[in-house]
C-alpha cells in the first residue's frame, strides 16, 4: 500500500546573481569572506509536514514562486530536504517536463523508445505500448520524421502521449494538461483522469482551479514556502482567491544574504 510522509521539511537554495553556488563560489567565500555577501539563500519550503495515504487526490495551489514545484520535486526525490524527513512507500511516476529526453534529430518512433526507457519501461513493456502511444498522439506518418521538424504542439502531443503511458502507484503532475491544441487538451484531461484513477496516490499542481476541483478531493495552498491552508477544494480556493483579491503579497520575499 502506497503512502508518503513529509515531517517538518525545509528546502533552502544557495544562489548567486549568476545562478546556483558553484564549488569556486564556495571556495572564494571561505578564502575571501566579503565574497560571501554575494551568496544568497532562498527558502523554497519552510517546515512543511504532509501525510498522503492510499486513495488521496491532492491538489496544490499558489502563486508563482510559492514552492509548488519544489514540493513536488521533494516528493519525487529530485530535491533532498535541507532539514526534516521524507518517507515514501510505493513507485513514483512524475509528469513534470514531458519533453525530457527528446532527441531532436531522432524520429518520433525513436523518441518514444528513448523517453520510454527513461520512464523505466523495459523493451517488452514498451513494445506492448508503442501502438497505443502512437495512436493517442494522432501524429501518424509524422512519427517517421525527426522531431526537430515538429511544431511545438506536435512535440507536446508526443511527449504527453509517452509520459501518460504509465501504471503509477504515486502520480505527481505539474501543469501537464497544457499539451497541444484545444482539442488535444480536452483529450489530455480525459487521459489524465484515466491515469489518476489507476494510481494509489495523486498530487497535482495547476493554475487552472476548475481542473483541480474536478480531479482532487483535497487542496493545499502554499505561500512563500509554507502551507497556508489545507482542506476541501472549495474552502481552500475561496481562501486563496480572497487573499489574492485583497492584494496580499504572495510569493518569495527578496533573498537575504547567507550568514
Amino acid at each position: 500500500m502506497a503512502d508518503v510522509e513529509l515531517d517538518k521539511v525545509s528546502v533552502t537554495f544557495r544562489i548567486t546573481r549568476y545562478g546556483p553556488v558553484s564549488f569556486r563560489d564556495w571556495l572564494c567565500a571561505r578564502l575571501a569572506p566579503r565574497f560571501g555577501d554575494c551568496i544568497n539563500e532562498v527558502h523554497a519550503l519552510k517546515n512543511v509536514s504532509l501525510r498522503l495515504d492510499h486513495g488521496d487526490r491532492v491538489g496544490i495551489v499558489g502563486r508563482n514562486g510559492a514552492g509548488k514545484s519544489t514540493l513536488l520535486k521533494v516528493l519525487a526525490g529530485i530535491y533532498p530536504p535541507t532539514t526534516g524527513r521524507r518517507r515514501v512507500e510505493g513507485r513514483i511516476s512524475s509528469l513534470f517536463n514531458i519533453l525530457l529526453g527528446f532527441e531532436p534529430d531522432a524520429t518520433g518512433w525513436e523518441n518514444i523508445r528513448y523517453r520510454g526507457y527513461l520512464q523505466g519501461e523495459s523493451r517488452a513493456s514498451l513494445r506492448a505500448k508503442m501502438k497505443a502511444i502512437a495512436d493517442f498522439s494522432e501524429l501518424g506518418p509524422h512519427l517517421d520524421t525527426p522531431v526537430r521538424y515538429y511544431s511545438t504542439g506536435m512535440r507536446m502531443r508526443l511527449g504527453f502521449s509517452i509520459a501518460t503511458a504509465i501504471e503509477p502507484e504515486i502520480l505527481l503532475v505539474d501543469e501537464a494538461l497544457s499539451a497541444g491544441d484545444l482539442y488535444f487538451r480536452e483529450k489530455a484531461k480525459a487521459r489524465i483522469r484515466a491515469v489518476m484513477s489507476s494510481a494509489s496516490i495523486v498530487v497535482a499542481v495547476s493554475h487552472d482551479h476548475s481542473i483541480l476541483k474536478g480531479l482532487c478531493d483535497r487542496l493545499i495552498w502554499l505561500d512563500q514556502g509554507t502551507i497556508q491552508a489545507e482542506g476541501s477544494p472549495d474552502e481552500v480556493i475561496r481562501a486563496y482567491e480572497t487573499s489574492v483579491s485583497k492584494n496580499k503579497p504572495i510569493g518569495f520575499p527578496p533573498p537575504r544574504a547567507a550568514a
